[in-house]
């Protein structure tokens, strides 16, 4: 076990990895940061922040000496910085597990052969390939670049093969996975913490709504079944020793018109649905990465209360400072902002999670303070 007094170190600066910082520094743990932005939202309150490039042998070098283990803010770093790391101190998801969830094709593919199921998909690697896939639905799909750079970037609904070919060419013809658009009822979420030992908590079945492909709300507990939530995380929990994961793992689901569950996407980090976790769980899933990330059993996830968690985008601040107090008159209303300095549209600012007696009440005092918000 490592113990608190201990160094962690995170390598991405990000508002995950802000709330990690805030998670382990109350745990008695000692964070430092890799992050090139100097004002990044997590290096501002570490105990050091390295400004570096995530490529940089020195920096990652004095990261891996100083620290006693180190977990990634996101899927994105680089492989040949993680196994660099690797020879100083241990790091947590393994490196392989990250570097997969990097290639959506890879992800699916490994899906695929682990038997979980998913929505069809093509490899497309040229125009040809294209024309093949969109032959074989003979109906709409969904083009997405192999490798994002960011979470809902780098993908395009499509009807008809001359879309596709658009859109390949827009995206610089990059490898892609063309997917097969289907009728989905809800877009789902399990967040688990999986111990170096395997042993598991999941949280509850958050449901989701996304606004071009970024997550808009989420709600917890989903309104759904209870055999369905079972399912679901069953499944979760199947994957995450299938990967022999160590970490907070998040897995995206379909819910189809047919009441089956398809694997979407998984995140090998907390994710933006779980942000509810904070206030309305025993244990937040910052928390448990830090438990996980340090041999540590994962706690508690008993949800003490229904709630609806809000992202707030730089959107809402084109007119102006939104309107603050409309937050703090409601009781049950939390506020969350990631000190972020560069206001811009699309970007994640932060988010309100909102409790209730019942999911519905949530849902309505959250929909209720994001039109009072709106300068």
């Amino acid at each position: 076990m490592i113990l608190p007094g201990a160094t962690l170190g995170m390598i991405g600066g990000g508002q995950l990895g802000r709330m990690f910082t805030i998670a382990a520094r109350s745990m008695g743990y000692q964070v430092i940061i890799l992050d090139p932005d100097p004002h990044s939202p997590a290096g501002t309150i570490a105990n050091q922040h390295i400004q570096a490039d995530y490529h940089d042998h020195a920096a990652l070098d004095m990261l891996g000496d100083y620290c006693a283990v180190v977990t990634t803010e996101f899927e994105n770093i680089p492989l040949s910085s993680l196994t660099r790391l690797q020879q100083h101190c241990p790091v947590r998801p393994a490196p392989e597990t990250i570097a997969m969830t990097q290639d959506r094709l890879l992800e699916k593919e490994y899906l695929d052969e682990q038997d979980f199921p998913t929505v069809a998909f093509y490899s497309i690697q040229t125009a040809e390939d294209l024309e093949e896939a969109m032959d074989a639905f003979e109906g709409p799909g969904v083009l997405k670049v192999a490798h994002p750079s960011y979470p809902g970037q780098g993908q395009h609904a499509v009807e008809t093969f001359d879309e596709a070919l658009d859109a390949f060419q827009e995206m610089g013809e990059k490898p892609c996975i063309l997917e097969e658009r289907i009728f989905v009822t809800k877009r789902l979420s399990v967040i688990l913490a999986r111990s170096i030992n395997g042993d598991i908590e999941s949280y509850p079945v958050s449901e989701n709504e996304y606004i071009r492909g970024i997550l808009d709300l989420s709600l917890a507990p989903a309104r759904i079944d209870d055999e369905t939530a079972d399912n679901a995380v069953d499944m979760a929990c199947d994957l995450a020793d299938k990967l022999d994961y160590c970490g907070v793992l998040s897995v995206e689901l379909f819910l189809t018109d047919e009441g089956d569950l398809l694997v979407n996407t998984i995140a090998p980090r907390p994710h933006n649905s779980g942000h509810f976790t904070v206030d309305a769980c025993t244990t937040s899933q910052f928390e448990q990465q830090v438990r996980t990330l340090c041999s540590l059993p994962p706690s508690d996830t008993q949800l003490l209360l229904p709630v609806a968690m809000v992202n707030l985008m730089g959107d809402l601040w084109a007119n102006g400072t939104p309107h603050w107090e409309e937050v703090f008159e409601e009781s049950r209303a939390l506020l969350h902002l990631y000190g972020k300095r560069d206001i811009r549209s699309g970007r994640k600012m932060g988010h309100i999670n909102c409790l209730a007696d019942d999911v519905e009440s949530a849902l309505d005092i959250a929909t209720s303070l994001r039109t009072k918000l709106a300068p």
